[in-house]
């Protein structure tokens, strides 16, 4: 196929610190559900081959936890080194491919849950989960210390395993995001209160990020570009998280995105919600029936638009030089040669991935120029039944067992 000048820019090769990736296409962070007692399963391995065999440069396995207290639920990966061997067959299955892949590490703070951790929930402060059912306590400076260390400690992991890459998660309203979010951090102590302070343990931890991954690694540093709902991170702080992160020196791309997990989930994804699938999946009795009873009364949707991200997404282009993954409603070779020609170095995609893992492939021969995914978001209901998957009756690939 004939590329134009700016679909060819989809396909180029491109630097992100140490590593040169084949192209400039992403798989994004996000849950696969595929790790169950915590351990990647040999489904998770092949997910993430399929994607570097599909022609992505770079994939990313999330969610990680740095700790075992940061679950949201017991089917999640946590860092210790009793993963590692499974760690590495993923890694290796991805380089066979000729792909690279990156660890997402993480912790959920305040929404943790205590079912699945068996101690209270902790965050920037004492915080109400209305999904657990839980308050949080307010972390102490030890929690502080101890987190940060394991944030390290799981950076080495994940260099231990042969990842080419960590992904801190700051964004979403997980932990380090509560820290930076003036919802959630009410702190009268150096952690909370003005931005410095905010920012305080996100860099902390960063830098602890940084010195365990080494020189061979590179790290990226996702975040939120606004939170979604008022008295939350705004695009003005949002930018000037960025700068700061940039001047750090810490972090060799920032991806950004957007929305807070216990407020506005589907902020991030856009589209349909898929409260049916939701509560079929559901195997917790109470959670079921507050789903079924209340789920489109409090969890809003957002209509989907291609690039939905991208408007505010510039403010931080246009503020930084360090390299910027864009992540939201690209479906097209059309939507990534936009995203491309607007300055945006890479290219995070999810649901086209899910539904086509060669979707890649297929763009750069042309034989398509776009994904019939719709944003259905059944495969996100699917993560609770076996692992995320295309839930069309006639798109998708079969589960992987």
């Amino acid at each position: 196929m004939n590329f134009t000048a700016e679909q060819a820019r989809v396909f180029e090769p491109g630097e992100i610190g140490p590593l040169r990736l084949r192209n400039r296409i992403l798989r994004t962070g996000a849950f696969e559900g595929m790790t169950p007692d915590g351990v990647p399963s040999d489904a998770l391995v092949e997910h993430h081959r399929r994607m570097a065999a599909g022609g992505v440069a770079l994939t990313t396995v999330a969610y990680c936890s740095v700790a075992h207290d940061g679950l949201t639920f017991g089917g999640q990966m946590w860092a210790r080194p009793e993963i590692v061997p499974q760690l590495g067959r993923l890694s290796g299955a991805v380089h066979q491919e000729g792909g690279l892949c990156a660890l997402q590490l993480g912790h959920a703070g305040y929404f943790a849950n205590p079912e699945a951790t068996g101690v209270k929930p902790l965050g920037a402060s004492a915080q109400v989960c209305l999904y657990t059912l839980s308050r949080s306590r307010q972390m102490s400076l030890e929690d502080i210390r101890r987190l940060t260390d394991d944030y390290g400690r799981a950076a080495g992991l994940a260099r231990e395993a042969g990842f080419d890459a960590v992904e801190l998660h700051l964004a979403h309203g997980y932990l380090l995001s509560q820290f930076l979010s003036p919802h959630t951090n009410h702190r009268k102590d150096g952690y909370g209160g003005s931005l410095d302070n905010r920012l305080r343990f996100p860099l902390e931890a960063l830098a602890r990020v940084r010195e365990a991954a080494g020189p061979g690694m590179a790290v990226l540093a996702k975040i939120n570009l606004e939170d979604g709902f008022r008295g939350g991170l705004e695009l003005a702080e949002a930018v000037e998280v960025a700068r700061r992160l940039e001047a750090s020196g810490l972090a060799d791309a920032l991806v950004l995105s957007g929305g807070f997990v216990s407020k506005t989930p589907f902020f991030m994804l856009r589209g349909e919600l898929p409260v049916t699938e939701m509560v079929a999946n559901e195997k917790h009795f109470t959670r079921r029936v507050s789903m079924r009873m209340f789920a489109r009364a409090i969890v809003e949707e957002y209509p989907f638009e291609p690039l939905f991200f991208m408007p505010a997404a510039m403010s931080v282009r246009r503020a930084l030089k360090l390299p910027l993954v864009l992540v939201g409603g690209m479906r097209s070779l059309d939507h990534l040669s936009e995203a491309r020609a607007a300055g945006f170095d890479f290219l995070a995609l999810g649901r086209p991935l899910i539904h086509d893992p060669d979707f890649v492939n297929r763009l750069a021969r042309g034989e398509i120029t776009a994904s019939p995914c719709e944003p259905c978001n059944k495969c996100i209901a699917e993560m609770e039944n076996g692992g995320v998957r295309c839930a069309h009756p006639t798109l998708g690939q079969p589960r992987a067992r």
